[in-house]
């Protein structure tokens, strides 16, 4: 990874004296401010001329065509995997899918932050419990096997230094300063990583032996999974696992696994009132269970249930709340000990050491017996202590208002650093600020190859041989069973059952379509809500033009049209226009006379929401019954005026347009 300059490094330090150093760029957040910071080293989007005009990275280009690196510090890969996981193109939902502008920046002086009153629904709570395992779950699995590694002494060169040092540490009451200048030396030297611990693909180490094992997925076609299953692009094997993850978790996973997000649905979507609703199912089959019983139904007469399903919602949110801050709080220590260009790459670790130190040099002159008495002592005072520590907790509260937030985290010891949310933010700024907008993650709708990932042998330390390895790592060829040659009574079954569903899907697929009907006839004679669906279903494989970066093909209120970002405009401006640009002229003064239905300052938008082109249910209906449609979705756009609120629909390329306005102007975004 490319070190970022030391001006990096000086705009955060002096982050809080910006105004009083003209010769640094300014911003309300570090991440605008760094993002202008000039950097030694510079990738082709930073290397872009000084004019407005905007310059074309190869939005429409295969990946392997464009020139690498697009931002100095990072490969393409791992930028795309960034961008790629802050839009969640697929699966859904979106890691960030509504943002609102607000006055004044955060403590923490990053964007993207949740705002107190962050709502709950089933389908957040799916986008955070992917981004946990994705995060979480993968690192703390890779730990575990990195111990397992240690244990089984097949790497026994390692294994007895480790073991030599513990029982030295605890032959001379030296074991906790011992750990604790361990954990310094691996945040400030880097390279003592991989020597300490060297790496493996997860998918091939046995947690419980230390040694190589099949990978579950039969093939080890990525390294950084835990079933090592094959991917086209970096990351996109854990995010599989991690969708079908929170899919199989039963009961409270129902809406999350079915995609419900009431902020998301449209207004008079179709399917929301004739579909029933999946996180329904459970309750009313609890009330057919009683009323077979001849009991009756808690819905006509118990008045526990709304009470208690309120109770359980409520600690849904609280759970998701508290697995976001743990997923971000593991984010930000991954991005402090590898800081990524241009966050600074030396401070954030220098300020993990300055609190490791003083425990590391205190734990040298406390004797294990003092240790135990102060620990026991502090348990009981929290304890028993309650009357002191209410009105401690009071007269802080009087003098300190904000001294909850204030010693957070996120607020201290990692104010500053980014989550990777954040970084990727950051990221999307560079190439605005340098009039060239990073282009969208490469996606491909063909099947996987099941290729097995490069492995350097001879940087593998596993007590293992590269015939073994490699026996571990290929997949196997299936072996033809005889009893799949032989038609059974449950085969015939199945085809019986099939043709009935079959029957059933067609029946709901001539229903859609004779709803589209409707709808485009509708919308004809002036239905607002019909205008809305108008082009929301889509040929799959079906490339709609203009994509980026500029113009973005869209409809408003029902009428096809292209929706263009005008940088020659002091601000920028964003209009939409029926006269689809086929010239690349895209200023606002040459489009044809009543194209333009709107337009809008980019530095007035205040809120942006992505919303379904229809709603959850019938995405669901669309799934299973028009196997050949995808759903395109849209983005409601809100200004600081009470008239400007534009809801985009059809646009294939709505995550792109999100985040160039993300990323263009000087707002500071607070996520809902």
């Amino acid at each position: 990874m490319v070190v970022p300059s030391a001006s990096a490094d000086d705009a955060i330090n002096r982050a809080d004296d910006l105004r009083a150093e003209p010769e640094l760029p300014e911003g309300p957040t570090d991440s605008h401010v760094l993002s202008q910071v000039e950097q030694d080293e510079k990738g082709l989007s930073q290397k872009a001329g000084e004019t407005r005009e905007i310059t074309d990275l190869g939005w429409n280009e295969p990946h392997d065509f464009i020139a690498k690196p697009l931002v100095a510090g990072i490969s393409n890969d791992d930028l795309w995997m960034l961008i790629r996981r802050f839009d969640k193109v697929c699966p859904e939902p979106p890691q960030v899918y509504r943002v609102k502008a607000v006055p004044d920046a955060p403590l923490q002086r990053l964007d993207l932050s949740r705002t107190d009153d962050d709502e709950f629904s089933p389908d957040k709570l799916r986008a955070t419990l992917e981004r946990f395992y994705i995060t979480v779950i993968v690192g703390v699995t890779n730990c575990v096997k990195h111990i397992a590694r240690l244990r089984s002494w097949r790497e026994p060169r390692r294994t007895a230094a480790f073991c030599t040092v513990y029982l030295l540490s605890w032959a001379l009451d030296l074991l906790v300063p011992t750990m604790l200048a361990t954990a310094i030396v691996l945040v400030i030297y880097p390279p003592s990583r991989p020597l300490l611990f060297p790496p493996a693909p997860i998918a091939l180490v046995d947690k419980d032996t230390g040694g190589v094992q099949k990978p579950k997925a039969g093939i080890l076609g990525s390294h950084d999974s835990i079933t090592g299953a094959p991917e086209k692009f970096k990351g996109e094997a854990a995010e599989q696992e991690a969708s079908n993850w929170v899919t199989s978790v039963a009961s409270v996973a129902v809406g999350g696994a079915a995609g419900k997000h009431e902020q998301a649905v449209p207004e008079d979507a179709p399917f929301e009132d004739d579909v029933p609703d999946a996180m329904d199912i459970v309750t009313n089959t609890a009330d057919a269970q009683r009323a077979a019983h001849g009991n009756v139904p808690s819905d006509s007469h118990d008045k526990t249930r709304q009470p208690m399903k309120q109770s359980v919602m409520d600690g849904a949110n609280l759970a998701m709340q508290v697995v976001g801050d743990i997923t971000d709080t593991y984010e930000k220590m991954g991005n402090a000990l590898s800081a990524t260009a241009p966050f600074p790459r030396l401070q954030p670790r220098l300020r993990l050491v300055a609190v490791l130190g003083p425990a590391c040099l205190l734990s040298l002159v406390t004797s294990s017996y003092a240790f135990m008495k102060l620990s026991t002592f502090f348990i009981g005072f929290a304890f028993f202590g309650d009357p002191i520590i209410s009105r401690g907790v009071s007269y802080l509260n009087r003098r300190f208002p904000n001294w909850q937030k204030l010693i957070e985290l996120q607020n201290s010891i990692l104010k500053g650093i980014p989550t990777n949310a954040q970084l990727t933010v950051t990221l999307l700024r560079i190439g605005e600020a340098n009039a060239s907008p990073l282009p969208p993650p490469p996606t491909s709708q063909e099947k996987v190859p099941e290729r097995p990932a490069s492995l350097d042998h001879e940087q593998l330390t596993l007590d293992a041989s590269g015939e073994e390895i490699n026996e571990a790592a290929l997949v196997k060829p299936a072996e033809p069973t005889q009893e799949a040659e032989v038609p059974s009574e449950k085969s015939h079954k199945k085809t019986w059952a099939s043709s009935v569903v079959g029957f059933f899907r067609g029946t709901t697929a001539t229903g859609v379509e004779s709803k589209r009907g409707l709808d485009r006839f509708r919308a004809a004679i002036g239905s607002r809500h019909a205008k809305e669906r108008v082009g929301v279903l889509r040929d799959k494989g079906k490339v709609s033009t203009p994509n980026g970066p500029v113009a973005f093909d869209a409809r408003w209120k029902g009428k096809r049209g292209t929706v263009i970002i005008d940088s020659t405009k002091e601000p920028a401006l964003l209009y939409f226009t029926t006269d689809i640009p086929t010239d690349g002229e895209v200023r606002v003064e040459t489009r044809k006379a009543g194209s333009v239905l709107f337009t809008m300052p980019v530095n007035e938008i205040q809120e942006m929401r992505k919303l379904g082109g229809l709603g959850w249910k019938g995405k669901l209906v669309v799934g299973w019954a028009l196997g050949s449609k995808v759903v395109v979705d849209g983005l409601l756009i809100t200004g600081t005026k009470p008239a400007q609120s534009y809801h985009l629909t059809a646009m294939g390329t709505r995550n792109q347009l999100f985040n160039r306005l993300v990323a263009i102007d000087g707002q500071v975004w607070m996520t809902c």
